[in-house]
């Protein structure tokens, strides 16, 4: 396996940055790394972890790996599976350590968090701005299509059926609108009950 690294550094304008390098879409560290990230002490380091497990804020199987690695030993290579930690479990112990260092990475992290849920939001808003007036306009153009159904007779009885199906659609889009917004009103009803429609039926 090649090891992931994460390096913390200070740019020119006093910035904390944060350089990752990815192994197959992830970060995985050993507590080494860790303990060299976060520039304290391993016993610290595997208290966090521990504690991390044990409020259930991660799960250990899906968080930790071991993966072998080959070391030496004298003139001998050794053969060990090391515990590796992902980006999620980094991230947790990156908010508890009580370092210099842990201090940085939750300036950093706690900006790309902020910056992420603005562009986030304002990306979101500006899509579902574009989408209800496309919406409003697919509507209104299929009400208008269902007008011209109502007065003018089409010699051509499969434009009429498909037309009509389109403007039957138009108007089922606007019902769900309207249920959204809660806005949907009951209207030209009996209150009668003529045909109840089965779960099966419905499928």
């Amino acid at each position: 396996m090649t090891e992931s690294e994460i390096k913390i550094f200070k740019s020119k304008d006093g910035n904390t940055e944060i350089q990752v390098k990815l192994d197959k879409d992830t970060v995985w560290l050993n507590q080494y790394q860790l303990e060299d990230l976060f520039q304290t002490d391993r016993s610290s380091i595997n208290r966090h972890i521990a504690n991390i497990y044990k409020l259930k804020e991660l799960r250990e199987r899906s968080t930790c790996a071991f993966f072998a690695q080959v070391q030496k030993e004298g003139n001998r290579e050794v053969t060990r599976k090391i515990k590796y930690y992902n980006l999620d479990l980094i991230i947790s112990v990156g908010y508890r350590v009580n370092s210099k260092r842990g201090i940085e990475f939750r300036i950093w992290a706690n900006k790309i968090l902020k910056d992420y849920l603005i562009k986030g939001y304002a990306l979101n808003e500006k899509r579902l701005t574009q989408q209800s007036e496309q919406l409003n306009e697919l509507q209104n153009t299929i009400k208008i299509i269902g007008q011209v159904l109502k007065y003018e007779a089409i010699e051509n009885s499969e434009s009429t059926a498909l037309l009509k199906i389109i403007a039957d659609y138009a108007y089922g889009l606007e019902i769900l609108d309207q249920y959204d917004y809660q806005k949907l009103e009951i209207q030209s009803t009996s209150g009668k009950e003529t045909y109840q429609l089965g779960y099966a039926e419905a499928i």
